[in-house]
């Protein structure tokens, strides 16, 4: 299906979701992966990022590795932009990278709220051509919910379901 797939991740649980997702679909189809975050100025001060350097590489370089660790070639790579502007940079780093397809996580949790959202997908999408794929979103269990009590009570039929 696709050879090359570009993965667009922050430091989000959907992003987290997005590794697992674009893993699972490099190794269903052979593909490889590029790992790109975009590194957003703080608003304040276009200084500062919302993550130092140290931390954005590392977040790629966690992805890049749990990725080999599934069999899947994987390359990474860090960008700086405003927030207005990150999803030209993942247009822009796409088409470099020659990929087939975008991956993204499902929400982009902004530390700044819902006012400063960039809505990174939809401008994404007018900016490429290439296919966008949504992650799945972050599973959220409600407060108090203990997911072993209710794997220890799931028969084993209902657990193989659970866990495909």
């Amino acid at each position: 299906m696709f050879e090359r797939l570009f993965l667009a991740l922050d430091d989000s649980p959907a992003g987290e979701m997005a590794i697992l997702f674009a893993t699972a679909l490099a190794q269903r189809g052979g593909a490889s992966i590029h790992v790109l975050h975009v590194n957003e100025h703080v608003i304040t001060d276009p200084r500062v990022t919302m993550l130092s350097r140290a931390d954005a590489t590392e977040l790629v370089t966690k992805a890049v590795e749990h990725m080999a660790q599934a069999g899947v070639r994987a390359s990474g790579s860090v960008a700086v932009a405003r927030h207005r502007h990150v999803p030209n940079r993942i247009a822009e780093f796409s088409r470099t990278r020659g990929a087939d397809a975008i991956v993204l996580g499902s929400h982009r949790h902004h530390r700044f709220g819902g006012v400063f959202s960039a809505r990174v997908r939809e401008r994404t999408t007018r900016l490429t051509s290439l296919p966008l794929l949504t992650a799945p979103a972050p599973l959220e269990v409600s407060r108090g919910f203990e997911l072993n009590d209710a794997l220890a009570h799931a028969s084993e039929l209902e657990l193989h379901h659970l866990l495909k």
